[in-house]
């Protein structure tokens, strides 16, 4: 430890909530690590399942954040951010089981490149690690993520070495904290979906850059129930709520009103699309349109944060929205891919394309 500088030292921080079947993997994850590893710090948020308490005892090394309430991984991660003593950390879910080498592999991406703000490993399924979950992506102009090498095998995953990304997908992330923070962190009204898209766009918008290491693996394990979603038979009604609301406020936090009216005609065939989604989750009845107008309703409530966060954003900008921006691929999760849908996703995804080549240049 004395060998390396205190600059290049990385506080760990795990995001914690009831993931008590988390625990045994991620600590011997956790035990295995090589690297500058300055703290441990497990932020929980008012877990029930004693979970953070066998964290706890398994790390006794480490320092335990309690929250008080579970107000979702951003309120978690920043408050893991602004309790660490660290410029670099290491944000892990509770269910990301890091490769012991991805500290030392992301930590040399970070040293190479003062420009970037996050370095993201590749993850895999945890059990199904021949194929990959999360490999970053683009920003799509329809307010998405146009993830790269998504349910791709491991072998035919495109891509090697480090590469620079569009976007991160917050399941492990090396970052500067300062850089995270200066551009208000992560957006802590999004419980899930959409915050690690956010907060990319923001810190590219204000002159980062997010790197991804194709050779660096994170094993990725079930998520939370009722809100994570892999290939089920059925798309939580709760994953509907803050999809629909939290992709608003991406937009509404960061485009400029330019950009919002040439983008117009691919925000509302997506709106379309997503709302006949919702109807078919909710086998033909109104569970998922309920949750689908509930996020809007939600998002519309909070327009006095989103202008505040417009606003912030226009102080630290240094690039136009129409650099940032691309017209596709559409992603969507295999279920959602196959037959019919298969064709519309193919159709809306080209006209996605073709109408953004038209109106990228009118764009700011």
């Amino acid at each position: 430890m004395s060998s390396v500088a205190s600059s290049q030292l990385v506080d760990v921080v795990v995001v914690n909530w009831n993931g008590r079947r988390h625990v045994e993997r991620l600590v011997a994850a956790l035990q295995a690590l090589r690297g500058p590893i300055g703290e441990l710090l497990v932020v929980d948020g008012a877990s029930e399942d004693g979970s953070a308490q066998d964290i706890a005892a398994a790390l006794p090394q480490g320092r335990i954040v309690q929250l008080g309430r579970n107000g979702g991984p951003s309120v978690a991660r920043n408050a893991g951010l602004r309790a660490a003593n660290s410029a670099r950390v290491l944000l892990l879910d509770n269910d990301a089981y890091v490769a012991p080498d991805v500290l030392e592999r992301l930590s040399k991406v970070l040293d190479s490149r003062r420009d970037a703000a996050i370095v993201q490993p590749r993850s895999v399924f945890a059990d199904e690690p021949a194929r990959v979950h999360y490999d970053g992506g683009a920003l799509h102009h329809a307010g998405l993520i146009a993830l790269r090498n998504f349910y791709v095998p491991l072998a035919q995953a495109a891509g090697t070495g480090v590469l620079e990304a569009g976007c991160c997908v917050s399941v492990a992330l090396l970052v500067r904290k300062d850089a995270l923070l200066a551009v208000g962190g992560f957006d802590e009204r999004m419980v899930i979906l959409f915050e690690d898209l956010d907060l990319s766009y923001r810190l590219r918008a204000a002159g980062w850059t997010i790197m991804s290491d194709e050779e660096a693996l994170c094993l990725h394990g079930g998520g939370t129930p009722d809100l994570s979603f892999r290939d089920g038979p059925r798309y939580p009604p709760t994953r509907i709520y803050h999809h629909s609301k939290n992709r608003w406020l991406h937009l509404a936090n960061n485009y400029r009103s330019r950009t919002l009216v040439c983008c117009v005609p691919s925000l509302l065939a997506y709106e379309t699309v997503q709302l006949g989604f919702a109807l078919a989750a909710g086998g033909g009845g109104f569970g998922g349109v309920s949750a689908w107008w509930r996020g809007k309703r939600d998002w519309w409530q909070a327009r006095d944060g989103w202008r505040e966060r417009r606003a912030q954003l226009e102080r630290l900008r240094t690039r136009n929205d129409r650099d940032l921006l691309v017209g596709g691929p559409l992603t969507l999760t295999p279920a959602a891919a196959r037959g019919v849908k298969h064709w519309l996703a193919r159709a809306l995804d080209g006209w996605m394309r073709l109408w953004w080549a038209l109106l990228r240049s009118f764009a700011r």
